[in-house]
């Protein structure tokens, strides 16, 4: 007989599972209460080990989420929102020696399959391989709400359960896993109705866990490099003649920017209006957006073969492009292309238009605030005046972006600061590296592109292992150059676990939380 495929497995979650993951918290919670892509993004970069899925015939049916957290944590009280970062997951603790398991969810369609207890065998699995102490989680009472009477104290009815005088499905279930109630969590979940917004502290001893638990947990300085080159180009807009002027202008810097063995190099935001210039005759606005619009299919291609000849990563800045609607329609919306040295191709559109980009260009607001896994480490990009709303930032760093990428135009020095402080802003709000890029030059054929002003620059935290004025590197003042800096992310993580100050452990998830709409 011949060897057929396994219908069911367990294995680890990646990013590219998000929207699967999505689809099916929808399903098992309803939309309200379902992770978002962008949670999910973030579970997998913070801690890929320790998120897995059960898959089906290859359709997504289980879904378990974990993170490694250090003993203190997981037993002081603390809500789901708190111990989750807001359902990002959080990325191992360097002294971490527990567990922490913030999700478990079965379609209801499977759960004949006994998926939830493969999910917790594997739970098991990861913790013996890591040699924790053992595995903790608060897990729902949902018989609870229908003996609130009998047992006004929720420690009681635990108790009530353990000593089987009533059954509730879930902690019997747990219980029967081998967890060991700890305690009572309130307002774990406070919409959790059924609960009573309780929880029970659930927790797993390893047996086999060492006495002294010293195996390398995998924290992000062991996913990423220690140190990453950055460049950021002025480019100077200029008048030329023909498209493949624009690309040897540009060639040029890539080639600069791996001569010096950069990771990364960025360009501006809209520094490919630069081919307006060709036109003979002086495009109107409208007409001149539509006309540039044209130039995507050749821009995309021609940055993408330089990422992979030049072995370099390429935030390509932004490109004016045409999006297919639903129904036929279409509009044009300012989207940033990330070119991987690897091939890959990601897009970011840019969320905020200007008054100007809206009334000149008629470009509209995009959707979407991605992070793009790369082999430096994850990144995000906000586009300009995106770089002016700190929820953008915050969406970007939950999902675990370690840098992000502003290219930006400004015709003026007041636009230009308004971008400087935002982006140094976010920078010490995030615990994050901003590299920042504009143009310079004069167009003065293409309307609204008349002149330009920029000081691009490399912007770190304002913190002891960083540049003292928290700026590794900047250019001079609207001139064509390119600066360079070393960036080191294990500075970076440190500073994020034992800084003067911790501004993304120290947030008040009690208190406040961005929200993202889906789209």
């Amino acid at each position: 007989m011949d060897q057929t495929k396994a219908k069911l497995i367990i294995r680890e979650a990646t990013v590219a599972d998000a929207a699967a993951i999505a689809r099916l918290s929808v399903k098992v919670y309803g939309k309200a209460d379902a992770f978002t892509r962008a949670e999910i993004r973030g579970q997998v970069i913070n801690f890929p080990e320790g998120q897995f899925v059960a898959e089906y015939e290859g359709k997504v049916v289980g879904h378990c989420a974990t993170m490694i957290v250090t003993s203190d944590l997981a037993f002081k009280p603390h809500t789901w929102e708190e111990i989750s970062n807001g359902g990002y997951g959080r990325p191992p603790a360097p002294e971490g020696d527990v567990l922490y398991g913030f999700e478990v969810c079965v379609d209801p369609d499977y759960r004949r399959l006994r998926i939830g207890q493969r999910l917790y065998r594997k739970r098991r699995e990861v913790c013996q391989y890591f040699e924790l102490k053992g595995i903790a989680f608060a897990g729902r009472m949902p018989g609870y709400y229908r003996r609130k009477r009998a047992y006004p104290d929720p420690a009681d009815y635990v108790q009530a359960v353990r000593d089987k005088k009533i059954r509730d499905q879930v902690i019997n279930f747990q219980m029967n896993e081998g967890y060991e109630p700890r305690g009572i969590l309130p307002d774990y979940i406070p919409t959790d109705r059924e609960s009573g917004g309780n929880a029970v502290l659930m927790y797993w001893t390893n047996p086999l866990a060492p006495l002294d638990t010293g195996k390398s947990v995998p924290g992000l300085k062991e996913r990423v490099p220690s140190s990453v080159r950055v460049a950021t180009v002025q480019f100077q807009m200029r008048k030329i003649a023909t498209i493949d002027e624009f690309e040897a202008q540009v060639e040029y810097w890539i080639d600069v920017a791996a001569d010096y063995e950069s990771d990364f190099v960025v360009f501006p935001e809209l520094f490919t209006l630069e081919l307006l210039s060709i036109e003979e005759t002086k495009l109107q606005p409208v007409e001149a957006i539509e006309k540039i619009a044209e130039y995507t299919e050749r821009f995309v291609e021609f940055m993408a073969r330089m990422a992979v000849s030049y072995n370099i990563n390429i935030i390509g800045g932004s490109h004016p492009t045409r999006v297919k609607l639903k129904g036929g329609k279409s509009e044009i919306r300012n989207i940033a292309y990330t070119f991987l040295r690897d091939g890959a191709v990601h897009e970011t559109q840019k969320l905020h238009p200007t008054p100007s980009e809206r009334r000149w260009w008629n470009i509209k607001g995009g959707y979407g605030a991605n992070v793009i896994p790369t082999d430096c480490g994850p990144i995000g990009v906000m586009i300009c005046y995106d770089s002016e709303f700190p929820e953008l930032a915050r969406h970007l760093v939950n999902q675990g972006a370690l840098m992000l990428f502003v290219p930006f135009c400004t015709d003026e020095r007041r636009g230009y600061l308004r971008v400087r402080y935002c982006a140094q802003a976010r920078a010490v709000e995030n615990q994050c590296y901003v590299v920042t890029s504009g143009v310079v030059g004069n167009l003065p054929n293409v309307e609204n592109m008349d002149v330009h002003y920029a000081e691009s620059a490399i912007l770190t935290p304002s913190d002891f292992p960083f540049s003292r004025d928290g700026v590794a590197a900047e250019a001079a003042a609207n001139t064509e150059t390119i600066a360079i800096a070393d960036l080191s992310l294990d500075a970076l993580l440190t500073a994020r676990q034992s800084g003067a100050v911790q501004n993304l452990k120290d947030r008040r998830f009690d208190l406040y939380r961005v929200e993202w709409a889906q789209h």
